[in-house]
């Protein structure tokens, strides 16, 4: 059986986790392949709402195996936390449920004081990074400095590399950028503690996973973030360290090339991001409180990780067919359509002008969009209330339109539509 993947198709926060957790249904293994802990999933359980940040969101389900990929950067403490929350949410989590890839990189305290060190030396340049840690993680991955989960596995040497690894912190953060160093015993103690407890769930994620689509198992590949923020792919240097696209989760989980099936784009009806960088369908004052909420429910437009407030917009076509493209998608599924309600036109920008052209698609990618200005197709909004819609026929006229265009001019069908927070608020669009 082939693997699907999951992808966000805009500057992340697109309501993967939601699709997640409805696609794992079906699913037997359901894998996370990028990214740290600078991303979060939030599924809505009745009451329960649960936010995840590095084991994917699929482990909710009773029947299904996470996986945690050689993609992924790992902060311990952060890991530990998720276990212990959902234990307390009575969902069951232990090695034969969740395993970590030995190839995975780990967070240091050292890695989060580089970060901000950092961010702070760029002053009005800043990327807008969550601080996690994450950049200078797979900064050392790629110089070969990097710290790997499989390290845990022996403690007398794990210790050693700690300390070696919170010596060039140190000389970076005194001789650069002039901060204190950090105190290297206490961490050295935590991490090995950590090594204790993880210890049990380390594997081979590439082999497990191998072996299960060999044996015609079902595999979902869980991205984090989206892939207006791929380092390659993005809007460079506004970017994040890892691979969102569809060829991150090959990359992230030692999957080869020919086994992926679906790869199903994830969308919010309108457009957001959370800080620096291009966007060029940005809007402010009452638009923008309607769209992005109050912050008073963990659904509105606030970050999972971070709590700062989202920038919104209307949704944008020229970069929604540019993830289309880069990624292969063939379905998409468009959260938030409830958002949209109470509009009396709903705006799609379908093409953008610069120096009296026209590009329905980016000439050279989406690294600078200062140069474009958003061109809006019109059409009316509707005024009903459709969170409590469970039937296509249910939603308005308008509502249904919006849906059909938007898959109309991306030329990908749309499978799903979400028109609230909870699990049951997904409606089936159907087609011919």
């Amino acid at each position: 059986m082939p693997l699907d993947i999951i992808i966000g198709t805009q500057w992340g926060d697109e309501g993967k986790g939601r699709v997640v957790d409805l696609l794992s249904r079906q699913a037997d293994y359901v894998a996370r392949y990028n990214g740290g802990d600078n991303a979060g999933h939030t599924v809505t359980v009745g009451e329960k709402v649960f936010k995840l940040h590095l084991i994917p969101s699929g482990i909710i389900h009773p029947q299904t195996i996470a996986v945690i990929g050689n993609g992924v950067v790992i902060n311990p403490q952060t890991l530990l936390s998720e276990i212990e929350m959902l234990h307390a949410n009575g969902v069951e989590v232990n090695p034969q449920r969740l395993m970590i890839s030995y190839a995975a990189h780990l967070i240091t305290p050292g890695h989060l004081a580089l970060d901000k060190a950092q961010e702070m030396s760029l002053g009005n340049t800043k990327i807008g990074t969550t601080l996690r840690g994450i950049g200078p993680t797979y900064t050392d991955k790629v110089s070969r400095s990097g710290i790997r989960v499989e390290q845990m596995l022996d403690l007398a040497r794990f210790a050693d590399t700690l300390q070696k690894h919170l010596e060039a912190v140190n000389q970076k953060l005194t001789q650069l950028f002039h901060t204190d160093p950090l105190e290297s015993s206490p961490i050295i103690q935590q991490y090995l503690d950590y090594a204790q407890l993880i210890r049990p769930y380390i594997g081979d994620v590439s082999s497990l996973l191998h072996e299960a689509l060999k044996s015609g198992k079902k595999v979902l590949a869980e991205g984090a973030q989206g892939s207006l923020l791929d380092l390659d792919h993005g809007t460079y240097p506004f970017v994040t360290s890892s691979y969102p696209t569809a060829a991150g989760a090959l990359l992230g989980l030692g999957i080869g090339v020919g086994c992926e099936g679906r790869v199903i784009g994830v969308t919010k009806a309108f457009q957001t991001r959370v800080g620096s960088g291009p966007f060029p369908t940005e809007v402010f004052d009452e638009t923008a409180q309607r769209l992005r909420g109050s912050g008073a429910n963990p659904w509105d437009e606030y970050g999972t990780t971070t709590g700062r407030p989202r920038r919104v917009g209307w949704l944008d076509l020229v970069l929604l067919r540019y993830a289309i493209r880069i990624n292969g998608v063939n379905a998409l599924t468009m959260t938030k359509l409830d958002v949209l309600s109470g509009f009396e036109e709903v705006k799609i920008c379908n093409a953008y002008r610069s120096q009296g052209k026209t590009y329905p698609n980016l000439p050279l990618g989406p690294a600078d969009l200062s140069p474009f200005e958003p061109l809006y197709d019109s059409m009316p909004g509707w005024k009903e209330e459709i969170r409590g819609c469970r039937k296509w026929q249910d939603l308005p006229i308008a509502a249904q339109n919006f849906v059909n265009k938007v898959a109309e001019l991306v030329q990908v069908p749309i499978h799903l539509v979400s028109v609230g927070p909870e699990r049951e608020d997904v409606i089936e669009v159907p087609h011919p």
